[in-house]
Parts: structure tokens; C-alpha cells; sequence
């Protein structure tokens, strides 16, 4: 089996009045090529008559965004004239390319409403070559998600595929990501190329992998040495599961760009500054 380097624990903070935990990056992992962030929003309950998410209008270049909502919603507006809502165990997806302004912020109903939230976000780089493509956008709601059923869990495959199913888009690199819902005591094996990244996040639950503890916010990187992997349910439990291969490329990220170089970013502040991202007209 694949051995594991190290568990990494979420470390904690506030975005506005919004509960974050990020494992990735943090103080001793920097990536994990070609997985860029990974932030965890929650879960926290909204009282009625609250501000929401606080993502307001902001360029992206260079990178892809898969975001994830396990609980409220996530209306999405960008520069391309999308305007949609993502309800629980939906996914959006979103390739920056060349430059798009985006918002992920609350629909107006959970505003007034309220309720619980919890939702992860994952950036993804781009090969360089693809950099100055076209942005694009899609989304899907739970029940448009591929599924496959294995050995007590729910696997939904968002990218790449999952034994013969396909995923509901594809990405730049190629990467296979899938959304892990295992029962307490389930038991999977797959194998992944060692010459692959792995991404393992524990959203919630207790399990084993390769025979190391991963408890809720705990992030597993893996060495790159075998290719099984084998997870075990502890309890109920969901994981954020992925490979990709290894982008061997110069990797220059500032705010919300990921480019090749320094001069690649200026020009991106610049681009951004002159209006080439579009105009935001909502």
C-alpha cells in the first residue's frame, strides 16, 4: 500500500464572520502539485436576516475552482453573464483561464431565512499553455452527479471516472476528484499510480487509510511510493477524494492569480486593472 508521509490538521480562522479551516496550503505543505488550496467554510448555523457568504465580486486567472455544498446554498454571478444557485450536494465548477470576475456569495432566501452552511473549495492549476484559454463555468445539483455504489458507500464521481462511470466535467489536468460517502464499517481498495498526487481530506467521520487514523478536518499526504489504497470506515464518515498527475512546471501564485512568473502576474493586476476580465454588470 501507498505509505503515508503525514497528517495535517486544519488550521482554523475567520473570513469576515465566516467559520474557515484550511489544510492546504499550511506552514509544512506548501501544495500538492497541481492541488493548490483547499478551504473548509464551517460548518457554522446563520441566524435569519444574515449577511451570508462573503465572497463578493473578484477576478480569477491561470486556475479552476471546484467548490462543494454540503449544507445552505452558493449563488454564483461572474462576468459571463452565469447566475446560478447551488443547493446541498451540488458542485460548481469553474475554469478561470484567461481571466473571469466572479462572486460566490448567499441567495437572498438564506439570507433572510437562515440556517446551516458548510461548503469546501478546491483550486486547481492549469497547464501553462492553457493559462490564457477561455473561462468556463458548470454546475450540477446533487442529483445530477454521477453515483456509484460500493461496498456500503456513495461515491460521486465529479471528474475523471470511478470504475466505468464518467465524472460530470472534466478539468485541465485530468484530475479525478470524487465526493466519498461511507457508512460506519465500509471498506474500499483502489489503486492510484505512484507517478499520480493524491488529495485525501476527511470532511467528517473517522477513518483508516492505509492503515493511518484521518479524523474530521485531517488532510493525508501520501508518499509517492505504492499504489493501494485501501480506506476504512471508522464511523459515518465523508471524504474528499482525488489524484492527479504532477504538473513539473514553475508555479508563481499571488491573490487570486496562479501563473508561471512574476511578470505573468503583474500583467494579470494589469489586465484586471484595464478591464480585460469583462465588466461586472449585476
Amino acid at each position: 500500500m501507498r505509505t503515508v508521509k503525514k497528517v495535517h490538521k486544519a488550521l482554523q480562522y475567520k473570513i469576515a464572520n465566516l467559520l474557515t479551516y484550511t489544510p492546504l496550503p499550511n506552514p509544512s505543505l506548501s501544495d500538492l502539485n497541481p492541488f493548490l488550496l483547499l478551504n473548509h467554510h464551517g460548518h457554522q448555523f446563520y441566524e435569519p436576516y444574515n449577511k451570508g457568504l462573503p465572497f463578493g465580486p473578484h477576478p480569477h486567472r491561470g486556475m479552476e475552482t471546484v467548490t462543494f455544498v454540503f449544507d445552505g446554498d452558493v449563488m454564483h454571478k461572474d462576468s459571463n453573464k452565469n447566475e446560478t444557485v447551488i443547493y446541498p450536494g451540488g458542485v460548481q465548477f469553474m475554469s478561470a483561464g484567461r481571466g473571469i470576475i466572479h462572486a460566490e456569495q448567499s441567495s437572498e432566501a438564506f439570507k433572510q431565512v437562515g440556517g446551516d452552511l458548510e461548503i469546501v473549495q478546491l483550486w486547481l492549476n492549469m497547464r501553462a499553455k492553457d493559462k490564457m484559454s477561455a473561462p468556463f463555468y458548470t454546475n450540477f445539483q446533487a442529483n445530477e452527479l454521477p453515483s456509484y455504489q460500493e461496498n456500503g458507500t456513495e461515491i460521486k464521481v465529479l471528474s475523471g471516472d470511478w470504475k466505468g462511470t464518467k465524472g460530470a466535467f472534466e478539468t485541465n489536468m485530468g484530475v479525478h476528484l470524487y465526493t466519498m460517502y461511507m457508512l460506519e464499517n465500509s471498506r474500499l481498495i483502489t489503486r492510484v499510480s505512484n507517478e499520480r498526487t493524491i488529495l485525501f481530506y476527511v470532511l467528517k467521520g473517522e477513518v483508516k487509510v492505509n492503515g493511518t487514523t484521518a479524523k474530521k478536518m485531517n488532510l493525508i499526504e501520501f508518499n509517492n511510493d505504492l499504489e493501494e489504497v485501501l480506506i476504512e470506515a471508522k464511523t459515518n464518515s465523508i471524504v474528499i477524494f482525488g489524484h492527479s498527475q504532477v504538473l513539473k512546471e514553475p508555479l508563481v501564485s499571488q491573490g487570486p492569480f496562479v501563473m508561471n512568473s512574476e511578470a505573468e502576474i503583474e500583467q494579470a493586476y494589469e489586465d484586471y486593472r484595464n478591464g480585460v476580465f469583462g465588466e461586472w454588470n449585476f
